[in-house]
């Protein structure tokens, strides 16, 4: 637990005037716009004196009182004409910090940085390495290791539309700093530099290789080789701010970086008519996630509800579709721990895939001493809790990888760190072929097709499907695994 001392200077701190630079622009650069919400709640912090501030931000915490010391920390950026309270209040980030135990940072931006209160993602004297915004963040970083004891090797970065092209740049400029990051309606790192640019990256990003995007992240930091942040991204295919092309290009600038390939390990289809791929690094740990939300418009996915999935409140731009503040925290980990979580006990070490069928893997893994159970983790969801350090998981399907990490738990019912991740591939290549109705943009989001000069193609057959974007429609079959083609007329299949 923190000293009592830290919490009351915590509860004592008082209210800071901004000291930024006046950034008054006609255009409105990413407009995630809802009202500035209330003064903030009894649970919402100001804190002040946490550093030099170049940036002239304000910064805001959450810190649950039952969280300890070593817990990871999260810092979330409010979207343009929001603030700190607003991002806490409707975010969901809140419930997930008290369910798993880690502490919150709110940093806000004010009409004295810039008209609107967004972020200056566009700008490199606020977005780069030791400048402006992007250093005071770190600052509120630094600050919260050492007054509140956050792990900082477990610190993340999350933010909505200029908040999360923030939340890019941050993480292409201190990946020293952020293990992870989730970009929501946001830009890729260092698309604009110029605020003459932001809007054109809006509607529009430059046509870059993904090597070309990489290179954007690898020169913010150079000399930098690794390790690299986990990244997230949540896009509605029906944002006419920021247009759904920001995530394919976030996408294809962290997988280079990365040094994997565009086309995902797997997809899944979530709550809210929403496809999650995943493209994983060389041992099969999730590098990157894209989480594309079918219909919805621009702002930041919550799903009001007492359910462990569930979490947020609807409002302007916190729209109605899925709990990103979840999905986000599993990819990350943070459901599984803080590091004296599990009854600080080790995450277990030798796990591997003892066999496959077509509709089951097999798994063993070495014993914990002191452990009571061990919690068993299929692509980031508990599927089990078991007192056997073996686990055989049923009713897959044929030809499909999954992935899969343990934790042990302790006597006190929760669950420590995540193990390394393995892959289960199970058998049975004549799979009955699969369907799937989606425009031409989500095809390629979920890996079925591929763009060349602004068409899309079908991934196998290569059959050209019509104009890369949110309003081409087709459906596709799949047969053998991997390879699609068009079957708008009717499509038999064992599934859809």
């Amino acid at each position: 637990m923190r000293p009592p001392i830290l919490r009351r200077l915590l509860r004592r701190v008082a209210s800071t005037t901004v000291c930024g630079l006046l950034a008054l622009f006609a255009a409105h650069p990413v407009s995630a716009v809802a009202a500035p919400a209330a003064p903030a709640a009894a649970g919402l912090q100001q804190v002040t004196g946490f550093g030099s501030n170049p940036g002239g931000l304000q910064m805001f915490a959450y810190t649950p009182d039952s969280v300890a010391a070593g817990a990871p920390l999260v810092v979330a950026l409010h979207g343009c004409t929001q603030s700190a309270d607003a991002y806490y209040t409707h975010s969901g980030w809140s419930k997930y910090a008290d369910l798993w135990g880690f502490d919150v940072v709110f940093p806000q931006t004010t009409s004295a940085n810039n008209a609107l209160s967004c972020f200056g993602w566009f700008d490199q004297a606020e977005s780069t390495r030791g400048r402006g915004e992007a250093a005071s963040v770190v600052q509120m970083v630094e600050y919260a290791k050492q007054t509140y004891g956050s792990d900082g090797r477990r610190v993340y970065v999350t933010g909505l539309s200029a908040g999360g092209g923030m939340t890019a740049d941050l993480l292409a400029a201190y990946p020293d700093v952020f293990a992870g990051g989730s970009v929501a309606s946001g830009l890729p790192a260092q698309c604009a530099t110029s605020q003459a640019a932001a809007s054109g990256c809006q509607t529009g990003p430059p046509a870059l290789t993904p090597a070309q995007w990489g290179d954007k992240v690898r020169g913010s930091h150079p000399g930098w080789t690794g390790p690299w942040p986990r990244v997230a991204i949540w896009q509605g295919t029906s944002d006419y701010t920021v247009y759904p092309a920001n995530a394919t290009a976030l996408r294809d600038q962290w997988t280079d970086v990365w040094g994997i390939g565009q086309t995902p390990s797997s997809t899944q289809s979530l709550p809210g008519n929403t496809t999650r791929s995943v493209y994983e690094d060389a041992s099969g740990r999730p590098a990157v996630e894209t989480f594309l939300v079918s219909g919805m418009g621009h702002g930041l996915p919550v799903s009001p509800g007492s359910g462990t999935e569930q979490c947020g409140s609807t409002a302007a731009y916190f729209l109605n579709t899925i709990c990103s503040a979840y999905h986000t925290g599993v990819f990350w980990g943070l459901d599984k721990g803080a590091s004296g979580g599990g009854d600080g006990l080790p995450a277990p070490a030798g796990l591997k895939v003892t066999g496959v069928t077509d509709s089951s893997a097999s798994l063993t893994w070495n014993a914990v001493t002191g452990a009571a159970s061990y919690a068993v983790y299929r692509d980031g969801a508990k599927v089990t809790t078991t007192t056997s350090s073996s686990f055989t998981d049923t009713g897959l399907t044929a030809g499909t990888s999954y992935r899969y990490t343990v934790a042990a738990v302790g006597s006190s019912g929760s669950a420590g760190a995540g193990s390394s991740a393995v892959t289960a591939t199970t058998s049975g290549g004549t799979a009955p072929a699969r369907c799937f109705t989606a425009t031409n943009y989500a095809h390629v989001t979920a890996g079925r097709a591929h763009t060349s000069g602004g068409h899309a193609y079908a991934n196998g057959s290569g059959q050209d499907m019509g104009l890369y974007n949110v309003f081409v429609t087709h459906t596709l079959r799949e047969s053998p695994a991997g390879h699609f083609v068009i079957a708008d007329s009717g499509c038999q299949a064992g599934s859809s």
